[in-house]
């Protein structure tokens, strides 16, 4: 039998590095076995045995080429390819052929049994006889037994095995072959082709290149070669983006970053949602995106944002800003979905009755400190204003590669699960693509756009963060299933606590410029007047800035509240908040879009139209007469449940309890809302004991598409004195 190992000695001949080498001297040294070794020159070389086993510039030639070659299939791959009969059959020949050289079946003469030697195989017979004999008992040739024992030595028992299985090979269409797999790929940026057409073009182009010499498979083995091509390349079978997303993939090795602790990468990604949403101020059905940041190390999602088509960058900055400042917990959440603030580890014990504030309210996620953020390559992730907040917090910006989704999986793959968990419970789903959306989804029930960030949060608080995933693992401790709230205490504990900047004002950084003058008056902004006392040290004087906006001062603002904008003094750093002239007049925040339709309400109605009569007219209509058009209750509605993007210190922002919540998940619990949301829900109790919640379905006419503001405000020049208890009852109608 073949030996694995191979002698060295003098005269042991070796090639190195291209060289022809002999073994003229070995000798032992402190450091090892060495060997002196002379080239065809006579030249001398020393080198440690060990380094000429493992240096892969060198090989040992065997002295007995022929016995030690073999075809570098393991014993092992041969043997599991047998069927149990044929393994009994290898056995068999194995023992048949021991019995021929060693008289034993087993070979050894300790485990004989009863009866062996047998007659005709003493170790006394000579080697001929044992042949005959065994030859005789079998009724075989002698070259048989001869071959059967020449293989056992040369390789054992796997050696009688009849060798790698292999599929039957017929006529070799590998030519063909190439040719269409060359067509398929050809057709990766295309719609995908039919199978008889690659067939009919592999055809052409075979004769093309090389005249009728090769074979060409018939229409059944053709489309059988291209059913087993299309597991190698994608073409018939998947959508067409799918091919192409399979045919970028790397041919190589698959890398990835490994995230070793809480926040030192985060994901963010925006996805259009798969559930239409409606928009309190056109009541028009809304195609609706979700912005979403990730910690990979723990799968937290440690902020969101959702938004109409389309998503601008300072929605991506105001999801940033919630990785460090979470939102506030939903009233009534259970203790467990809720997080402590920023320093406080969730297994510190203190006593309840000393801790007040934050600490009582809790967050809706856990605060980060992120270090490198990896974003695709989005107009909204690479734009200035993103990436200069940024820089101003030292975070790092990965980009991820073109058109390549794996680089952001983790993220990816939530948007699929909150598809499949959330999205399709909720009334209004529209399905993933055209040809599974349902007959009508407009025609169920809705949800503003306030109303499904509320949901969102809550599931992503209540289960996502609370459920087992597979992604999340410890190699130290396998088969423990992790939740991304246990991965986040398991990161703790690895690398401490997650610390986090503390300033109060890091919300103004994440706030959109504007660049103004400063007057005596104050400034001037979108056709607005703000002052404040911040402004008296630099009342008509010249910025110290260049550039673009030469001689301007930098403006911070929020165009969820336009009621106030910020000024950051140059000299202290101090932020001050300017305030509207006209905002005495109103005690909430007024986004931009309705200060918009406010403008437009008072042109219609004066001829001199300002911002005080469109103020004072879309709060007389709010909060004192309540005789309003359907228009103007839908932009009271957006009003009452606008979300500031940033909690800025004079902001108390807090996500309200929707019952859609419980109800999208099965659970039973009382709605909690304040304000003019409370009011909504009280007016609707009436009905609710008459029926469930349905009709919030509102279908615009096919000939009213589009914006339809120009076309309610011929209506709302019209006073109709309706009863308080009916304000809202006609709001979401049929327009």
């Amino acid at each position: 039998m073949t030996a694995a190992g191979v002698r060295v000695g003098v005269g042991t001949r070796v090639a190195y590095d291209g060289e022809l080498l002999e073994v003229t001297e070995v000798f032992s040294t402190v450091h090892g076995v060495e060997v002196l070794l002379l080239d065809g020159r006579r030249r001398p070389r020393r080198m440690a045995v060990r380094d000429l086993l493992t240096s892969a510039a060198a090989r040992i030639l065997a002295q007995d080429p022929e016995s030690s070659e073999d075809d570098g299939v393991p014993a092992a791959t041969l043997l599991d390819q047998l069927s149990e009969s044929e393994r009994k059959q290898v056995r068999a020949k194995a023992a048949h052929v021991r019995e021929v050289l060693t008289g034993y079946r087993s070979g050894s003469a300790e485990l004989a049994l009863p009866g062996e030697p047998r007659a005709g195989y003493e170790a006394t017979s000579a080697l001929e006889t044992r042949y005959a004999t065994k030859c005789a008992e079998l009724g075989i040739h002698r070259s048989t037994i001869i071959r059967w024992v020449s293989a056992y030595r040369a390789g054992g028992e796997a050696a009688l095995a009849s060798g790698v299985k292999t599929k039957r090979k017929g006529t070799d269409y590998s030519t063909w072959t190439e040719i269409a797999l060359e067509i398929m790929a050809e057709y990766t940026p295309d719609s995908p082709p039919s199978r008889k057409m690659v067939i009919a073009r592999a055809d052409a182009r075979l004769k093309r290149r090389y005249g009728e010499d090769r074979p060409m498979p018939s229409r059944a083995t053709g489309f059988r070669i291209l059913t087993e091509l299309e597991d190698r390349l994608p073409t018939f079978d998947k959508a067409a983006k799918r091919n192409r997303e399979i045919a970028e993939r790397p041919r190589g090795v698959y890398g990835k970053l490994r995230p070793t602790r809480p926040g030192e990468y985060v994901l963010m990604d925006t996805t259009r949602l798969d559930v239409f949403g409606l928009d309190p101020v056109t009541l028009q059905w809304l195609q609706v995106e979700l912005t979403v940041a990730m910690d990979w190390y723990t799968r937290c999602i440690v902020g969101l944002r959702v938004t109409p088509v389309s998503t601008k960058a300072i929605d991506a900055a105001a999801t940033l800003y919630q990785v460090f400042r979470p939102k506030p917990a939903g009233a009534g959440w259970p203790a467990h979905a809720v997080w402590p603030d920023h320093g406080i580890p969730r297994s510190l014990l203190l006593d309840p009755e000393a801790i007040d504030g934050p600490m009582a309210s809790g967050r809706a996620s856990p605060a980060l400190a992120p270090e490198t953020i990896v974003v695709d390559h989005g107009k909204i992730y690479v734009s200035d204003h993103l990436t200069s907040v940024c820089a101003r917090f030292g975070i790092s910006i990965q980009p991820a590669r073109l058109r390549t989704g794996r680089d952001k999986g983790p993220v990816e793959r939530f948007f699929r699960t909150i598809r499949e968990d959330l999205l399709q419970h909720l009334p209004g789903y529209k399905g993933p693509d055209l040809h599974k959306r349902g007959e009508n989804p407009e025609a169920d029930a809705f949800f503003f756009l306030s109303e499904l960030d509320a949901i969102i949060r809550e599931w992503v608080a209540l289960v996502y963060h609370h459920r087992c995933h597979r992604g999340l693992v410890d190699a130290f401790i396998p088969g423990l299933d992790l939740s991304p709230a246990a991965m986040f205490q398991h990161g703790v504990a690895r690398a401490g606590y997650i610390e986090v900047p503390r300033d109060r004002d890091l919300a103004y950084h994440f706030l959109k410029v504007e660049w103004r003058t400063i007057q005596h008056y104050g400034i001037d902004w979108d056709n607005r007047r703000y002052n404040g006392e911040g402004l008296n040290d630099y009342r008509n004087i010249h910025s110290p800035y260049g550039g673009k906006y030469a001689d301007k001062w930098p403006i911070y603002v929020d165009e969820d509240d336009i009621t106030r904008v910020y000024f950051q003094d140059y000299k202290t750093k101090e932020w001050s908040t300017l305030t509207w002239e006209h905002a005495p007049n109103s005690d909430m925040p007024l986004s931009r879009d309705a200060m918009r339709f406010g403008r437009k309400l008072a042109a219609s109605k004066y001829r001199y139209p300002d911002d005080q009569l469109a103020l004072a007219d879309l709060l007389d209509r709010w909060k004192l007469g309540l005789a309003m058009t359907k228009v103007e209750r839908r932009i009271a509605l957006r009003t009452a449940r606008e979300q500031a993007a940033f909690e800025l210190p004079d902001n108390d922002d807090a996500v309200p309890m929707l019952p859609s919540v419980r109800k999208a998940l099965g659970q039973d619990a009382q709605p909690v809302d304040s304000g003019e949301g409370q009011a909504r829900q009280d007016d609707h109790d009436e009905a609710d004991n008459r029926t469930e919640r349905q009709p919030m379905a509102v279908v615009p006419p096919a000939d009213e598409a589009g914006d339809d503001d120009d076309a309610d405000l011929e209506g709302l020049v019209q006073t109709h004195e309706e009863p308080l208890h009916d304000f809202y009852d006609d709001a979401l109608e049929d327009v």
